[in-house]
């Protein structure tokens, strides 16, 4: 995030094709925390640019309720990877994996 945080760093991003490999690399992936890293990266890259004086997007001013929901959506997501992540792991215990096993 900090590469694309100005404009010259998604310029560049932009330019090697990250877009692309990002949008197959969600394709796939079922990891949720690196979805969701994902789905707000290609979200910078395919938005509109900010308006000039704006550019550098940890510079722009957040008003305090807009943080805060902010901050309240990425705990509510959060929580719903660890419950994923727990409910996975709960799964593979109850089938046991195949490494555990032993020959």
């Amino acid at each position: 995030p900090q590469l694309t945080a100005t404009k010259p760093g998604r310029r560049v991003v932009r330019a090697k094709g990250t877009y692309v490999v990002l949008r197959e690399l969600h394709r796939w992936e079922r990891d949720p925390e690196v979805l969701s890293t994902c789905h707000k990266l290609i979200q910078v890259l395919i938005g509109d640019e900010p308006e000039p004086g704006m550019e550098n997007l940890l510079e722009v001013p957040v008003p305090e309720e807009v943080e805060q929901e902010l901050q309240r959506l990425d705990r509510e997501e959060e929580e719903e990877w660890r419950k994923s992540r727990q409910e996975e792991e709960e799964g593979r215990g109850a089938r046991g994996c195949p490494q555990d096993t032993e020959t």
